[in-house]
């Protein structure tokens, strides 16, 4: 097997946000950016203040509160932000970046974990920054455990409802379900338990294609004194639709309504748009037309879902014929309408349609966002005008909208589709002028660099990021592990897989199977049989709360 197509093979984790959604495909992605009206605080964690349960709720919200595309406009910075405030913030997030390096250096052992944070003489005085740790180390469940565990010792602190939910969902990533519930139990005695955890806990057992218990995770908000009703209906089979369980959320839905709820919109909508990402249009009629049937006309919303699955499946002419339909019956487009617009034409190669949408959003009074500039930047890309692509960057930086993390990312994963390495490279450097890169921008690079068979800077990658505090998730410990594991750097290879282990990341089976390959024909099965103890210690045995 080639060595691009055994790199290509190895699976890939959904990433989509949830609550911290950043995909690498711009197409599907650049709906859901976040936008921040304040360009001095670019640098800035996204999430950074947001409690969890606003999170929660605005993940579903697109024009009114259960649809998951329009949170991109809901997610944004007041605009009442004082220099006070944007002082205390950045204050807040280097001591985060400091204590996510402080923490990350010694995963595996909670006594040099506290140790080493008792001796930094951290303040625990405010709760944000606690969430604020546990948010970064999202990806290292094991090690915010710790941390969790070490804060809640310190005296004068009491974790709140955003602490816990913020552990919970990191801890739903590796699966420690178990552990979850005993928090859940202890939110309940201390009084912090809302409806927003078992939203949390349905999506996490939903992203592990555990639908029954996903549904029974909905059930338990009766079981524990709260009442059920259609807001949570919703954001279950919202969950289940994200979670490319669609038809599983058609089912509850068709199980559930008019018995125990009784859809709305909104309920309708969330179908819509789940059959539009599987670019099912049959069944996405289907629904669309019960929705009419039981007396609902189109919104703009449900006409931004139906623009979007037309985008989606490459049928952009009838995308623009529901944009004049809308006209036609004076529904004022949204910009999401016009992102999907700009996004989709963009990708298809029709720039000059796209730049037209750019300007009808522009005339139609909507203000400058950082998710249209990134839309008019991806059309840009797709055509690889780039020199469009850092005017138009320097557009955002002077009307103060960005460049934010997603709109390198957007450029990073075209550059390096064109085999650009070297721009890519240098373009990733200078990006801090403007604002720090995601774990998503990191990966981006590091497979690049893998690609490439150059391991060396993949490496070197993967050092600026832990020294930036930022946790690696599985499928970045995947690509580099099997370069490592190609080029027969065993050790370094068995460094990261052991690396993962430590923070509970559960590696794919097909991972674990081509190092071992590799193992056994350097006659290691003595740490193939060691590695294997680890893998089912840690599939069996739930961490202790």
């Amino acid at each position: 097997m080639g060595y691009h197509r055994f790199l290509n093979s190895i699976p890939k984790i959904s990433q989509k946000p949830k609550l911290y959604h950043t995909s690498l495909n711009p197409n599907s992605s650049l709906l859901l950016l976040h936008s921040n009206s304040n360009s001095s605080i670019n640098n800035i964690n996204n999430h950074l203040l947001k409690p969890i349960h606003y999170q929660i709720h605005t993940q579903i919200s697109i024009g009114y509160p259960s649809n998951p595309q329009f949170s991109t406009y809901i997610h944004k910075t007041p605009n009442n932000i004082d220099n006070n405030n944007i002082e205390n913030i950045q204050e807040i997030s280097k001591e985060a970046e400091r204590i996510c390096k402080l923490v990350s250096q010694n995963p595996l052992n909670d006594s040099n974990i506290d140790s080493s944070l008792s001796k930094a003489k951290i303040d625990v005085s405010s709760p944000t920054l606690i969430v604020e740790v546990l948010k970064r180390l999202s990806n290292a469940g094991v090690v915010g455990l710790s941390f969790f565990r070490w804060a809640e010792k310190q005296n004068g602190f009491k974790h709140n409802a955003d602490s816990y939910n913020t552990l919970i969902e990191s801890l739903g990533k590796i699966k420690q379900f178990k552990l979850i519930w005993t928090l859940v139990d202890d939110m309940k005695r201390k009084r912090l338990l809302t409806k927003d955890t078992f939203a949390l806990i349905s999506r996490r057992y939903a992203r592990a294609r555990k639908v029954r218990e996903a549904v029974d995770a909905f059930e338990k908000i009766g079981k524990y004194g709260f009442q059920i009703d259609l807001s949570d209906f919703n954001r279950l089979i919202d969950t289940l639709a994200k979670s490319k369980n669609v038809s599983s959320a058609q089912q509850v839905f068709d199980k559930m309504k008019n018995k125990r709820f009784k859809p709305d919109i909104k309920s309708f909508a969330i179908l819509l748009e789940g059959w539009g990402q599987e670019q099912n249009l049959l069944r996405l009629d289907e629904v669309y037309r019960e929705m009419k049937e039981v007396g609902f006309e189109p919104d703009v919303v449900t006409y931004g879902i139906l623009i979007n699955a037309y985008c989606k499946t490459k049928k952009y002419d009838d995308a623009i014929k529901m944009y004049h339909e809308m006209e036609t019956k004076n529904i004022k487009p949204s910009p999401h309408i016009f992102c999907t617009l700009i996004n989709g034409l963009g990708s298809d190669k029709r720039l000059d349609e796209a730049l037209k949408f750019f300007e009808l959003y522009k005339s139609n009074g909507f203000v400058a966002e950082a998710p249209t500039y990134n839309a008019l930047v991806g059309a840009y890309c797709w055509s690889m005008r780039m020199n469009d692509v850092f005017r138009t960057v320097d557009e955002m930086r002077k009307s103060g909208v960005g460049p934010t993390s997603r709109t390198y990312d957007i450029i990073l994963y075209h550059l390096v589709k064109a085999r650009r390495t070297k721009q890519a490279y240098s373009v990733f450097q200078k990006m801090s002028e403007d604002c720090e890169p995601s774990v998503s921008t990191y990966e981006i690079i590091v497979r690049m660099f893998c690609k490439q068979d150059r391991v060396d800077m993949a490496m070197n990658v993967w050092d600026q990021m832990k020294a930036k505090g930022v946790s690696p998730g599985m499928h970045m410990f995947s690509i580099l592990i099997s370069s490592l594991s190609f080029e027969n750097k065993l050790d370094e290879a068995l460094k990261y897989f052991n690396e993962m282990l430590d923070i509970g990341i559960r590696p794919p089976a097909q991972l674990f199977s081509k190092l071992k390959d590799v193992l056994v024909e350097e006659g290691k099965e003595n740490i193939v049989l060691d590695l294997a103890h680890k893998i089912d210690k840690l599939r069996k045995t739930p961490l202790v709360g």
